[in-house]
């Protein structure tokens, strides 16, 4: 009796393994739009260096999620680490990104190109006091394939801007 019902499994196989599969449906590519390649030129593992020439840190910037987002990984010269994740939404026709590091600090950015820049901007919030910020964060691809990130923020609503960080990435 064993050996019947064994044989019934294994041509119980056989035939389903006969029979055609469909094939999967192709994945429609969701970010695929020329939008999401806009800050395609950050993607690579890179060495920052401080406008003096001083190492600043390492950053790798990756496309996940089949191109419709970029995630950083930075690490400072200093040993203060970072990440964020940013991506263009259609909903807004906006690209924003989500940074929070090792010192509790979380920013929140959104806009997109201007000129050949990419740049976001939003509110960096003191937690003592509560007090807002204006923040703005631009990164502009060079000639020689490197990048130029200035970070800047303001303390009079936006009259004024003072460097926060700034920072040339060239490719390892």
């Amino acid at each position: 009796m064993k050996a019947i019902v064994l044989g019934a499994i294994l041509l119980a196989g056989a035939v389903s393994a006969a029979e055609p599969t469909a094939a999967p449906a192709a994945k429609k590519a969701a970010c695929s739009a020329a939008e999401f390649r806009q800050f395609d030129f950050w993607i690579g593992d890179w060495t920052v260096t401080a406008p003096d020439g001083k190492p600043a840190g390492r950053n790798r910037i990756s496309a996940i999620l089949d191109g419709c987002a970029i995630s950083e990984e930075w690490t400072g010269a200093g040993g203060s680490n970072g990440r964020s994740h940013s991506a263009w939404d259609a909903s807004n026709r906006r690209w924003n990104q989500y940074w929070v590091d090792d010192d509790a600090m979380v920013l929140y950015l959104s806009g997109g190109l201007q000129g050949s820049s990419l740049v976001l901007s939003g509110e960096q919030v003191d937690p003592a006091s509560g007090k807002r910020s204006p923040q703005r964060v631009s990164w502009t691809p060079n000639a020689d394939g490197s990048v130029r990130q200035l970070w800047q923020g303001s303390s009079d609503g936006g009259k004024t801007w003072a460097t926060v960080f700034e920072g040339v990435y060239r490719k390892k």
